[in-house]
């Protein structure tokens, strides 16, 4: 046992180290992220009417899925957490029909049974838990699950923008751990595609204790557009969709980072108590037998001196 305390103990400040670093890298491109976010909203109010591209909006008959877990595991709840909302999803995909025009609902006609849902993983513990429930994966970025890189993310959603403007999919969305505290991540689902102004205001209301902290405000503007709808569709929204994934791979990291330095920490504890709990009765015993052998001695010596 203590030398189960002594890994466990390694591998906790392992884990305190890259969650520090994982943690620097979230907190400072929330700023941006939230920024980004805004800007996201006022484009698409400014292009309410304007349905085409990353802005058409169509009934719901196929979904792509952006599943975010780690690589490993020893990481609490972290992994179980993504494929429970993954598994809730699935079953109960009625959310995932909805599309929006403004304030008007798109509901989707599909039946749950013959909605087609496809995943692209970043982490190969999220991989694992699709293939087992026999879904399609229509791409794995494995590396992506430590401190990537914005270059290294623009492949990913350059995929999902692709094919969503290829029709093959009618939404996409992304499933990842949002970073509240060290001990507190929660798993969320956010719309990627189309670009929906409501669902992204919905994003920065959760975000509003963040605008505060960074002193930040989005309001709304009135845009210009020039040269053309086409060029700012062309250029500004991918990059803003890129943020967006970006942001929620950071945000699963350091989640990732806490919960396996908790599970560590607890686990260094428990293998102390149990250290101390197998001392504790290992003295009993030789106690005991110690306490034994002197009788013996004891009725020995009397029995001989009678």
């Amino acid at each position: 046992m203590k030398n189960t305390a002594k890994i466990t103990r390694a591998m906790e400040m392992v884990s305190a180290a890259k969650m520090r670093k994982a943690v620097a890298s979230v907190l400072a491109v929330r700023a941006y992220a939230h920024s980004a976010w805004g800007a996201l909203t006022n484009l698409a109010r400014a292009f309410e009417e304007y349905r085409e591209g990353l802005l058409d909006v169509r009934e719901v008959k196929s979904v792509l899925a952006i599943a975010i877990s780690s690589n490993r595991g020893l990481c609490g709840s972290f992994n179980a957490q993504v494929a429970k909302k993954i598994r809730e999803e699935i079953k109960n995909p009625g959310k995932l029909k909805i599309n929006r025009i403004g304030i008007k609902r798109i509901d989707s006609g599909v039946s749950d049974k013959d909605l087609k849902i496809d995943f692209v993983t970043v982490g190969k513990k999220g991989e694992s838990v699709i293939r087992r429930m026999s879904k399609n994966i229509i791409a794995a970025f494995s590396e992506l699950s430590y401190l990537p890189k914005i270059e290294d993310v623009r492949p990913l959603a350059r995929l999902t923008m692709d094919d969503y403007l290829a029709k093959k999919y009618d939404k996409v969305v992304v499933i990842y751990t949002n970073y509240v505290s060290t001990v507190k991540q929660e798993t969320k689902i956010r719309q990627l595609l189309p670009i929906s102004r409501i669902d992204i205001e919905k994003q920065i209301a959760e975000m509003d204790i963040l605008a505060k902290e960074y002193g930040l405000e989005e309001p709304i503007m009135e845009y210009k557009i020039e040269p053309s709808p086409n060029e700012v569709l062309e250029h500004i929204f991918p990059r803003l969709i890129e943020m967006q994934v970006y942001h929620a791979i950071l945000e699963s990291n350091a989640s990732k980072e806490s919960a396996r330095m908790l599970a560590m920490k607890n686990a260094t504890e428990a293998a102390g108590d149990m250290a101390s709990d197998l001392t504790f009765a290992y003295n009993q015993i030789r106690q005991m037998k110690i306490t034994q052998e002197i009788a013996e001695i004891s009725a020995g010596r009397a029995a001989l001196e009678g």
